[in-house]
């Protein structure tokens, strides 16, 4: 695809890094320092958590060596890995087989705690940060990058520990035959950009294309039984590639909370999104059916979800921002608590939580934790109090950066896409700022 194709597509491939000044430059700095202060968010490590983390990026393929007797060796399983193209960590890769009745679906997660663990000072610092924090162009991690960006990574063409989880899903039903959770080694064979995998699902010579095209085919079943059952979905033009991801971790992380609570009984850090009001609700499509340009058919009434689902499929581009706003306003914000009672409204799962990235969040890591010792912290109530409450202030750090962009002159959109690049009068290009993984939490 050339770059003039890949720009119309919209893609940060083909578009670039958006440019500002070193006078803009020093006042998005300033902005990002108030922000820090007044939400006590933590941008620098400490000088033990560095040394610590650099610590164990030592001996790297001795300890998965001496590792291979207590794991199951999966180095010889097909395995990839799909990010946006300027992620900078992979904690999540996907092995996919097809059998008569089932599908066998593998989800690889970093193993991030074998090497972060309550006996760290990475973990200590970790609970104090709960999320990493995604501003646009400028992220403020969980975990030391020296950490997360290597050993920690599910990088392409190297060894590397990982927490699998194997499920065998009825191809009728969709349901879980079997679920297995387990320490594994792994070896990704590639790493895909989302624009790469939608080129593999369309190339039939390509590598990975008939894996990529069998895990499409279960994620969009997977996608259309959600929406069935009630799933809110507010973005229904995802591509391929996304689907493949999002289908795949709300999967992998339904199955080990399933097992958490049902097959172990055990607190964990669940993830509970309570429902808005049946008055918030008829608010929320009132706003919707006034809108121009937007259709909700008969059929979708009998729950709130499905009309908002039916109202973004059928309507008019421009009504969508709309339509999701809306939506939002009524919502009430999910929270991680100890026990899942409640469930997942906006997903519509009776239970749920955190698993597939312990890179960049708490709850995952604990979780982790909890499958791997069948323990749980003594704090846990208070962690998930803690973690709730760090999201929320990530994300209005997140919105109050994003609004002095647009004060500042600079598309939001564009540079959390794109990234950004400083230059000069004559062109010189002085720094640049990398790419944010994304954020959307149905990564979940």
């Amino acid at each position: 695809m050339s770059n003039d194709a890949q720009s119309q597509a919209g893609t940060a491939e083909g578009q670039g890094p958006v440019e500002i000044s070193p006078d803009v430059a020093r006042q998005l700095q300033e902005k990002r320092e108030e922000l820090f202060a007044e939400f006590e968010l933590r941008d620098e490590f400490p000088p033990a958590v560095l040394s610590e983390a650099r610590s164990r990026t030592e001996g790297v393929q001795e300890e998965i060596e001496a590792e291979l007797d207590d794991r199951r060796d999966l180095r010889d399983l097909t395995t990839w890995t799909t990010d946006p193209v300027d992620a900078q960590d992979f904690d999540d890769a996907l092995s996919i087989r097809e059998d008569e009745e089932t599908y066998t679906l593998w989800v690889h997660i970093a193993d991030v705690t074998h090497y972060v663990h309550p006996d760290s000072e990475m973990w200590e610092e970790a609970v104090e940060r709960g999320n990493t924090v995604y501003l646009p162009a400028y992220t403020v991690h969980m975990l030391p990058p020296v950490l997360a960006e290597t050993v920690c990574s599910l990088v392409a063409g190297e060894d590397r520990l990982a927490h699998t989880v194997e499920m065998e899903i009825s191809k009728e039903t969709l349901s879980f035959e079997t679920v297995d959770i387990y320490k594994s080694v792994i070896h990704s064979d590639e790493r895909l950009t989302y624009t790469q995998c939608e080129h593999r699902l369309d190339d039939p010579e390509a590598p990975l294309h008939e894996e990529n095209v069998l895990v499409y085919a279960l994620a969009e079943q997977l996608h259309e039984q959600r929406k069935e059952d009630g799933s809110l979905v507010l973005n229904p033009s995802r591509d391929r590639a996304h689907t493949i991801i999002e289908e795949c971790m709300l999967k992998a992380n339904k199955a080990v909370t399933h097992e958490l609570m049902w097959n172990r009984g055990v607190e964990a850090m669940y993830r509970v999104h309570p429902q808005p009001t049946p008055d918030q609700w008829d608010d929320a499509l009132r706003e919707i059916t006034e809108l121009d340009g937007v259709n909700i058919s008969g059929a979708s009434w009998d729950d709130p979800r499905k009309a908002v689902n039916d109202a973004l499929e059928n309507s008019e581009k421009r009504a969508l921002n709309k339509i999701q706003r809306a939506v939002l306003k009524v919502m009430p914000r999910a929270k991680y608590m100890n026990d899942p009672f409640g469930g997942h409204y906006a997903l519509n799962f009776d239970i749920y939580g955190h698993f597939t990235s312990p890179i960049r969040r708490l709850s995952d890591l604990i979780n982790h934790w909890i499958v791997h010792e069948n323990d749980v912290p003594e704090e846990l109530v208070e962690l998930c109090d803690h973690a709730s409450e760090q999201q929320k202030d990530g994300e209005t750090a997140e919105r109050l950066y994003k609004q002095f962009l647009e004060e500042v002159g600079l598309d939001a959109h564009a540079v959390n896409n794109r990234g950004i690049v400083t230059v000069d009068e004559d062109g010189t290009v002085i720094n640049e700022q990398g790419l944010p993984p994304e954020t959307l939490d149905n990564r979940e």
